[in-house]
């Protein structure tokens, strides 16, 4: 399990995180290549090593020749979906710009699906946001902690004009996240910056317990003889096990068919849930009804909770906070009678993945759990 800890002593910015990820080994050429599956023409990265107080760190800049573009959420998650990419990165960049509509259309006052990005609309903007969910694909990040945020304070210009520093979006995106202030006009974290570290990562918090496998800088371009201008990343692996602090939405649901039900579970996982499921409970005066519980990273729950609150026709979603310590796994296949099967592998068990059995067997037209045992005991032989 590949861990990424952000450490935005100093704020993050888009650029100044996929600097980083560069420098803690992401390929630029791969990214590049990746990013060139993207309908968007007409820009380049430009990546230089600088130096920050003393500090060696990527400068990245994203050199983009287009007008003034204003593209909706639903415009760039399109363009991303149509992309060459892993589904990771298309899960990961479309959840960032879904965050920024959310916040965008709060501090507006406008529906998300019908705001207009100016700033995050953008080439650059949609280049950094893929361009770090590309990195992170190519580091094989499964997990992301970001330590407490620094934001400044002031006023800085936008396409509405001044606006205060830190920008409403900004201050939206970061609600239930761990901040600090830092005595700076400067505007240290940009919305596009909070949307990926809140979107992104689990938790927040101080490093986690892992063993170190790199680290790297992203350099912003102002120079303030205060502080250096930079934002650290650290990449790490866990052990057998590692702790997570997750989110448990539920609701209680006395009026729903279990079709309905069973069609919520299956649009929340769809959504991002890590996991869902029904519980049967008695309410007041005998009524029987269901608890549908969801569990969630902190980024995605607010998106779960309406999900939750759509499909069920629920008018409320409690919420808590849990720990979930989970095993180190990794997915192996083996060929059944030339039918590819994934098998998760923990160190204390090893298990086929059920999609992909149920799929062999219709082709096989034998049955389910005997192609399970079948591809169990290949991984077994194999791994002897």
């Amino acid at each position: 399990m590949t861990t990424l800890w952000i450490h935005p002593f100093n704020g993050i910015a888009g650029d100044m995180l996929l600097g980083a990820l560069i420098a803690a080994g992401a390929d630029q050429g791969e990214i590049e290549q990746m990013l060139g599956t993207l309908s968007v023409d007409g820009w380049e990265l430009a990546v230089q090593p600088v130096s920050r107080h003393g500090i060696g760190a990527v400068n990245l800049s994203v050199d983009a020749d287009e007008g003034h573009v204003h593209r909706t959420a639903g415009d760039i998650i399109d363009l991303v979906s149509a992309a060459d990419l892993p589904q990771r990165v298309i899960d990961r960049a479309s959840a960032v710009f879904h965050a920024l509509a959310k916040a965008e259309g709060h501090i507006h006052q406008q529906d998300p699906a019908t705001v207009h990005f100016h700033e995050v609309g953008g080439i650059d903007a949609i280049v950094d946001v893929v361009g770090v969910c590309c990195a992170l694909e190519l580091l094989d990040v499964d997990e992301v902690v970001v330590g407490p945020i620094a934001l400044g304070r002031g006023m800085v210009r936008s396409a509405h004009g001044r606006i205060p520093n830190p920008a409403p979006a900004t201050v939206q995106l970061l609600e239930g996240w761990e901040v600090k202030g830092l005595d700076t006009t400067i505007e240290l974290t940009t919305p596009t910056g909070a949307a990926l570290a809140t979107t992104l990562a689990s938790r927040s918090g101080a490093m986690p317990a892992m063993r170190v496998t790199g680290s790297g800088f992203g350099a912003g371009d102002a120079e303030p003889d205060e502080f250096p201008n930079l934002l650290q990343v650290v990449l790490g692996e866990h052990g057998d096990a590692h702790t997570q602090q997750l989110v448990q939405l539920e609701t209680n649901v006395d009026d729903a068919t279990g079709e309905i039900l069973g069609h919520a579970v299956d649009q929340l996982l769809e959504a991002g849930a890590l996991d869902a499921w029904i519980t049967p409970i008695v309410m007041k005066k005998g009524r029987p009804a269901h608890v549908v519980s969801v569990l969630a990273n902190p980024g995605d729950a607010d998106h779960l909770a309406a999900v939750l609150l759509g499909e069920t026709g629920s008018i409320g979603v409690r919420r808590s906070t849990v720990e979930r310590t989970a095993a180190e796994r990794r997915v192996d296949t083996v060929e059944v009678d030339g039918q590819t099967i994934r098998i998760k592998v923990t160190a204390h068990r090893h298990k086929a993945e059920h999609d992909d059995v149920v799929r062999a067997a219709t082709v096989l037209d034998q049955p389910a759990r005997d192609i399970a045992a079948r591809a169990e005991a290949a991984w077994r032989s194999a791994d002897d």
